[in-house]
């Protein structure tokens, strides 16, 4: 039992700690680190064992570059719906990593898989992209309890990202992420640091 207790410790304390990075050093990481990572998060939960996730590292300047300019659009886009108390505040948040993060990963989603048989799709289908979901923040955790950190980059046109990669077209991003050692460490999220918003506490709704 006390092992147990020691466990569970150590699992809240890397919730608290997994954050969303923003800036990151440019120290380089080991492939053989980044091959274990993802190793673990190919141990997540899929919808009918289907494993419908599609990691795709972003190595090539071209491609990385592509990436960063349909991030600076939409970007541009965001800001202009923002007021303009919102937009300064929202202008400072630099929400990306692209420059400064060693790695970039893209993951993605195969929405019909054959793996699986389609067990547990039929009737929601968008359990494949759950289970992408669920992969994705399995590598978040891994990540952390390396020292590393990762941040989500969701403001991208999808669409253009995966031609960028020249994927196939039936699949569909559901994240691209930046990882790297962390500039600064933290166990409050950057948004609540710089007042943008505030985590509440959770409610439950009985029925």
């Amino acid at each position: 039992m006390p092992a147990f207790e020691t466990f569970e410790h150590q699992l809240a304390a890397l919730i608290r700690w997994r954050r969303d990075v923003r800036h990151f050093r440019r120290d380089p990481i080991d492939p053989t680190l980044l091959s274990k990572l993802l190793d673990l998060a190919n141990l997540a939960p899929s919808v009918g064992l289907s494993q419908p996730w599609r990691f795709v590292t972003v190595d090539d300047p071209d491609r990385r570059a592509e990436v960063r300019a349909t991030f600076a659009a939409c970007n541009t886009q965001a800001l202009a719906a923002q007021s303009p108390t919102r937009a300064d505040r929202y202008a400072r948040l630099k929400l990306a990593g692209l420059d400064d993060a060693p790695c970039h990963l893209a993951v993605f989603v195969d929405p019909d898989p054959q793996q699986g048989h389609g067990l547990g799709r039929q009737t929601m289908p968008e359990t494949a992209a759950y289970s992408a979901v669920m992969a994705l923040h399995t590598l978040w955790l891994a990540a952390r309890c390396v020292g590393l950190g990762l941040g989500w980059v969701s403001i991208l046109d999808a669409d253009r990202v995966r031609a960028a990669l020249d994927l196939p077209e039936n699949w569909h991003l559901i994240g691209y992420v930046c990882i790297g050692y962390p500039a600064v460490d933290s166990d409050t999220p950057e948004l609540e640091r710089e007042g943008w918003e505030r985590r509440q506490p959770i409610e439950v709704t009985r029925r």
